[in-house]
């Protein structure tokens, strides 16, 4: 594989600190996977709201995307520690240049 990210096997296994930028977006990545997740099940519902509007709907979408970034910070998924372990070897060889 001749890419710039190093295969996951390859990344570094905590020889170097960890980048806080990194590690912050690779929580908000995971957060953003989650809200989908959870939409495309709110999407698979049996049967109609008897009470929907769109102020449900819009109250619904901000409680599911508080609800993921609460299940991202908790790290409970393992997607933010993966995206962290692919990335590490791409963005820590460039800090160590400077």
């Amino acid at each position: 594989m001749s890419g710039i990210i190093a295969p996951l096997s390859t990344a570094p296994t905590g020889t170097t600190a960890p980048d806080p930028a990194l590690h912050q977006v690779a929580q908000q990545f995971e957060a953003v996977f989650l809200r989908q997740i959870i939409g495309a099940m709110r999407q698979a519902k049996l049967s109609d709201d008897l009470f929907g509007s769109s102020a449900t709907d819009q109250f619904r979408e901000m409680a599911d995307a508080r609800t993921a970034d609460s299940l991202a910070s908790t790290g409970q998924f393992g997607i933010a520690a993966l995206i962290e372990k692919q990335f590490a070897g791409a963005v820590m060889p460039r800090k160590e240049e400077k």
